[in-house]
């Protein structure tokens, strides 16, 4: 019952700090032109939210912060097969919603939220023996996303090694018509990506998370001990660190199915510290507790990101820089009685999600920060200044 207590309560506080984030950004324009651009099934999430909450941060954010905390739970039940003890898989559970890769995707509106998700979902699904539900599920994956490709590949070789026949031929044709519909790149010269990729993964599990996490996979492959879950984390390793040779590949397409690599990680961990004695024990004590202090650090910088401004000399360089700026520009414009402009085309996408549209009749022309006494309109968080812009109005006449 405590340890129950204590998972929902885990949830409860991740749910809560994800709402407070959504309240410290803006839309990306990455995000703006998901939302407008191109029918998808993650826009079709979105503005389901938007249509039921209202043109807002909270709203726009909502299906991402939902797809992760459903996440959680089937991560939870997941484990079960690998970890015996509730109160290890509490500790897995928090690990995992500490990751950096694993808050951005709770966040930010891209593909990895829906790829963890859906992950998860066929790999609880097929665990539970449901095939019924696998199938058309797989199909309607091969609709919603192009990096659900990533998966047919994986269970094409997971098939193919299981002497299944049918189902290689079912996956087979999942794969040919995402590529048809999505493409398929695997293209360009020998580029020199390979470093560019390692450390994305570092950046998304953390150093020594995803340190452990290859050296478990391979130790896996050794030994045989080899299941679905680690068919599909390490295809979608070995597959981005190939591409990652001749192009730079996108890490938001591979490193959610990575994230099946947890429970065997935590299983391996959990089985390795074990079977020592107490005086052997500590080396094991130590990574786990680096691991820990570094995983909660990204999470306090998250949360108070905006003093980073304090000591960045060029506020451009701040990691959030992109996912600020928009939504207080927005409100600077309208307390002035201004709802339309004419700007940049980043700019201006970002800003129609806050009601100021595209006209004729202001120019915004963004100067130099440090212009500030020649601009109408400033922003500024902690006291240092991020966005300077002129605004004018154009004489019709």
């Amino acid at each position: 019952m405590i340890q129950r207590l204590i998972f929902f309560s885990i949830l409860l506080i991740d749910a809560i700090i994800l709402f407070f984030l959504t309240n410290e950004i803006s839309i990306s324009y990455g995000e703006a032109e998901l939302l407008y651009g191109d029918f998808s099934f993650l826009q079709l999430l979105i503005n389901i939210s938007l249509f039921l909450f209202g043109q807002n941060d909270f709203a726009l954010r909502l299906p991402m912060i939902m797809l992760h905390l459903l996440s959680v739970l089937l991560l939870n039940e997941i484990s079960k097969k690998y970890i015996d003890l509730p109160k290890n898989r509490l500790w897995l559970v928090l690990l995992f919603v500490l990751l950096p890769g694993v808050v951005s995707s709770a966040l930010i509106i891209n593909s990895a939220g829906i790829l963890i998700f859906g992950t998860l979902l066929f790999v609880y699904l097929y665990e539970k023996n449901l095939k019924k539900i696998l199938y058309p599920l797989l199909a309607l994956y091969a609709l919603i996303d192009a990096g659900f490709v990533y998966l047919f590949l994986a269970l094409m070789a997971y098939h193919i090694l299981k002497n299944e026949k049918y189902n290689f031929v079912y996956v087979l044709l999942l794969f040919s018509s995402s590529a048809y519909i999505y493409g398929f790149e695997a293209h360009g010269r020998p580029s020199g990506h390979f470093l560019d990729a390692i450390g994305a993964y570092a950046a998304v599990f953390s150093p020594i998370i995803f340190v452990y996490i290859f050296y478990v996979l391979y130790r896996r492959y050794l030994t045989e001990k080899t299941d679905l879950a680690w068919y599909i984390a390490s295809s979608a390793l070995l597959i981005s660190l190939i591409l990652s040779f001749r192009q730079r590949v996108s890490i938001e397409y591979f490193a959610p199915y990575l994230m099946l690599a947890l429970p065997l990680a935590a299983q391996t961990f959990i089985s390795s510290y074990q079977v020592r004695l107490k005086i052997f024990r500590k080396k094991y004590k130590a990574i786990f507790v680096i691991s820990f202090v570094l995983l909660l650090t990204n999470t306090l910088v998250l949360l108070f990101n905006k003093e980073l401004y304090l000591v960045i000399e060029n506020p451009k360089k701040h990691f959030a820089y992109d996912m600020h700026v928009a939504n207080e520009l927005a409100q600077e414009l309208q307390s002035k009685n201004i709802y339309c402009v004419t700007t940049d085309v980043e700019t201006q996408l970002r800003l129609k999600f806050y009601g100021v549209s595209n006209c004729k009749e202001f120019v915004l022309a963004k100067s130099s920060i440090k212009e500030k006494r020649d601009s109408s309109v400033t922003i500024s968080y902690k006291n240092t200044l991020l966005y300077s812009a002129n605004v004018t109005k154009v004489n019709k006449e």
